[in-house]
């Protein structure tokens, strides 16, 4: 059975562009006093309870006040803009293990955390690990270097800020419902593409017996609502695997067209998380990117970011991602909280 094919602009809240955005701050939640206080109770509660990250429950961090600005995150995420800002989340003289029960137990309110990678970690520490952002292997949200428009392997996905580098590492927005009409635009004999299989890289952390790379189309529409899934480096990547179907001149002018589109200011919203601050997007409705950066030698002052994949559970939640259980767990990873090079 064929796929649905968009072929004219989606008027939803999903569909805008950055510049607009800018000169506003309707995607910005500021915590307020009783807010942050609901926090710091929860958080309380959760190191008192003595459990694991990775074990806690809404149990052991207890909500009230904030409850009622997650529901209308949610609503936004699922219905809306597909992406909101939320400033002042009590980091400053914590640990960053208080930073991460915060952002975890936030998370549960969301949707259920699921594995960032092969380690099995539910929750991804963002930072430079000296790692080789050469090498095929190496996921590059390890490496300091500019990380261009993808997508993430969940249906919500949140970003909290704990360290800010020396310089650089702004973060960029793009809409993909704005995106998909800028390539029908330029490129309509193009648009069919988006809906056939690329294939991605598993950059290694495929199980044993599985194929090095995994086959998923760009871009699906149904239910009057388009999702896209996208990682140009993964695409690109799995040209390494001699199995793996070779991309056709027109398919490697999608992907230059998309990177092109994506980068263009007149689509995309560019801000820099503070410490303190927490991006949620909506994976399918939002491509984020990241400038490459300079740290500090001082490893307790070096960029220190912490992520959260969610599957979330509402309206438009469950199956829309193309991606929606993480990476399977498989031996011998080492986590990300034990690779670190402080030295780098």
């Amino acid at each position: 059975m064929s796929a649905e094919i968009l072929r004219e602009e989606l008027h939803v809240p999903s569909n805008w562009k950055g510049p607009e955005l800018a000169e506003s701050d309707v995607w910005i939640h500021r915590l307020n006093e009783a807010e942050v206080a609901d926090i710091e109770k929860a958080l309380a509660v959760a190191k008192a309870s003595g459990r694991p990250l990775e074990a806690l429950t809404r149990e052991d961090f207890p909500l009230s006040v904030l409850t009622g600005s997650i529901a209308s995150w949610m609503k936004e995420l699922e219905t809306g803009r597909g992406f909101i800002n939320v400033k002042g989340l009590p980091v400053e003289g914590k640990s960053d293990e208080d930073g991460a029960l915060m952002l975890f137990g936030i998370g549960l309110y969301m949707g259920t955390a699921v594995s960032q990678n092969a380690a099995g970690d539910v929750l991804g520490h963002i930072r430079d690990t000296g790692a080789d952002a050469g090498d095929p292997t190496v996921r590059l949200y390890k490496t300091r270097v500019d990380l261009d428009f993808h997508s993430d392997g969940a249906d919500v996905v949140a970003l909290l800020c704990l360290r800010q580098g020396r310089s650089g590492g702004e973060n960029r927005f793009v809409s993909t419902t704005a995106l998909y009409e800028a390539i029908r635009q330029r490129k309509p004999e193009w648009i069919h593409l988006l809906y056939e299989p690329f294939c991605f890289d598993s950059h290694g952390q495929e199980k044993e017996g599985q194929l090095p790379y995994f086959e998923l189309p760009i871009c699906r529409y149904a239910d009057g609502r388009l999702s896209f899934f996208y990682i140009p480096w993964y695409i690109r990547n799995a040209q390494r695997h001699p199995e793996a179907p070779r991309l056709t001149e027109e398919q490697r002018g999608l992907l230059d067209l998309i990177d092109e589109l994506a980068n263009d200011p007149a689509l995309h919203l560019e801000m820099k998380l503070e410490p303190g601050e927490i991006n949620f997007l909506k994976n399918n409705t939002a491509l984020h990117a990241r400038t490459e950066y300079e740290d500090f030698d001082e490893p307790e002052k070096k960029r220190h970011l912490l992520r959260l994949w969610l599957t979330a559970h509402g309206e438009w939640a469950d199956g829309d991602a193309m991606v929606q259980g993480g990476i399977p767990k498989k031996d011998g990873v080492i986590s990300d909280t034990a690779d670190i090079d402080q030295s780098a």
